[in-house]
């Protein structure tokens, strides 16, 4: 492609926005966790307007679960329909506690510069 035919960054569409967070609970705990994620921040996030899809991703090792979850935004103010004025900071659920061992308070945006394979709902 030429440089005529690249576009810059100034030139660029407006794109969609990741969103990631992620959480510790105990091995034992992961099953049950992703379970009350599905009735609760998952169902959560793909109810909200604006949310193009939703990933819970789990990892174990040892003892410990890594829990992460990514989701793909039409905007910053769809987001801020799910996660209020402040979408720098984690949301979450009454009995987030009583499983997280370790948690982000805050969460992380990136813009969505490259996609293939991934299609939003």
């Amino acid at each position: 492609m030429s440089k005529s035919e690249a576009q810059t960054v100034d030139e660029r569409q407006p794109s969609h926005i990741l969103r990631t967070w992620r959480g510790f609970t105990r091995a034992a705990d992961a099953e049950r966790y992703v379970r009350y994620m599905s009735e609760t921040g998952y169902s959560a996030l793909r109810a909200t307007p604006g949310n193009l899809g939703v990933l819970g991703l789990l990892r174990i090792s040892g003892d410990r679960a890594e829990h992460r979850v990514i989701s793909l935004w039409e905007s910053d103010e769809a987001i801020r329909q799910f996660a209020g004025d402040d979408i720098a900071r984690a949301v979450f659920y009454p009995d987030d506690d009583a499983f997280l061992t370790e948690k982000d308070e805050h969460v992380d945006h990136f813009e969505v510069v490259f996609a293939d394979g991934w299609e939003p709902r």
